[in-house]
């Protein structure tokens, strides 16, 4: 920590730190950075693309097929056609909101009722954790995507059923973190000091619980979506995930892998789009497990050439 001496006398006067800022804590990480514009783009293009592409993304032209990135075609040639002459950008786009509607659901339904059983179940303890734990082992005792398979198999496959199948999975995820957090939490200070002036039980998980676990929680989710997705185009692209006529990234890739020899852009741009959406996420996810933490924030705060130096040198001894 920095100190600043006054400007009469010698007495060292410590200077008094303000908290950084979320922006200026993000724009010194510049992979963290570039991960969150590549996300927010996602995320608009996802959200408002539709605006913009019509029915593009359907519109079939069998004579403009496997056309190669051109940039003498107007944007929606920019990345090529598919096998039916239909945009690639347009797909693209249509297809980023397709994937994006079923990993986001899924990963906040999973993260609002996977969290508050495991509050409640870790606040509380006893018979009630037991229970509550043995059901998420059992989840947890069948790989998600075997059990997103045969539920799909036997079931029609849609976007609905992908986003509660994936929201089942992963519900074991953040109650096993959000049980933790709140076990190791019931027994502070100010836990008690709420109870001994009678504060009702949801009201302390509510007011000084939650706000506590809900940094990691959400750091879980962010890791969470990637493999949400990562699920989702895979489920679609063994064919029992998102159907035609809808498209997703991972059904793109699919549709466009008989091609690859020939018409590379078909399955390579989809494939692409789902590396840098992943990628963004991890980073960013890495990024804010260190900015929730008031004990390694401060890591932040540095250059990034004395990050690595000072990894293991404690706050205050930082010059």
């Amino acid at each position: 920590m920095t100190r600043e001496k006054a400007s009469t006398g010698d007495t060292a006067v410590p200077a008094r730190t303000a908290r950084p800022s979320w922006w200026r804590m993000l724009a010194r990480d510049r992979a963290a950075a570039v991960g969150a514009v590549v996300l927010t783009v996602v995320a608009l293009v996802a959200l408002f693309g539709w605006l913009f592409i019509g029915d593009r993304a359907q519109r079939q032209d069998l004579a403009a097929s496997l056309r190669p990135p051109s940039l003498g075609d107007g944007v929606y040639g920019l990345l090529g056609t598919d096998v039916l002459g239909r945009s690639m950008v347009a797909r693209l786009i249509e297809a980023s909101a397709t994937t994006l509607s079923v990993a986001v659901p899924a990963v906040l339904s999973s993260l609002v009722i996977g969290s508050a059983l495991g509050l409640w179940a870790g606040y509380h303890g006893g018979r009630r954790e037991s229970v509550t734990l043995r059901i998420a082992d059992v989840i947890l005792s069948f790989p998600s995507l075997l059990i997103a398979v045969v539920v799909l198999y036997v079931f029609s496959p849609s976007a609905l059923n992908l986003v509660l199948i994936l929201a089942v999975t992963r519900i074991p995820v953040y109650l096993r973190t959000a049980r933790a957090e709140a076990a190791e939490l019931r027994s502070r200070l100010f836990v008690d000091a709420a109870r001994t002036f009678g504060t009702a039980d949801r009201m302390i998980i509510y007011r000084h619980i939650l706000p506590i676990a809900l940094p990691t929680l959400l750091t879980v989710a962010t890791l969470d979506f990637c493999f949400v997705m990562l699920t989702e185009s895979s489920l679609s692209f063994l064919g029992i995930g998102i159907q035609p006529p809808d498209v997703s990234w991972g059904l793109m890739v699919a549709q466009g892998r008989q091609y690859l020899q020939t018409a590379w852009w078909i399955t390579v741009l989809p494939g692409l789009a789902i590396v840098l959406t992943t990628v963004s996420a991890t980073v960013l996810a890495a990024w804010a497990r260190l900015a929730t933490d008031p004990a390694q924030r401060w890591r932040l705060t540095l250059p990034k050439k004395r990050r690595t130096a000072s990894a293991h040198v404690p706050p205050e001894m930082i010059p």
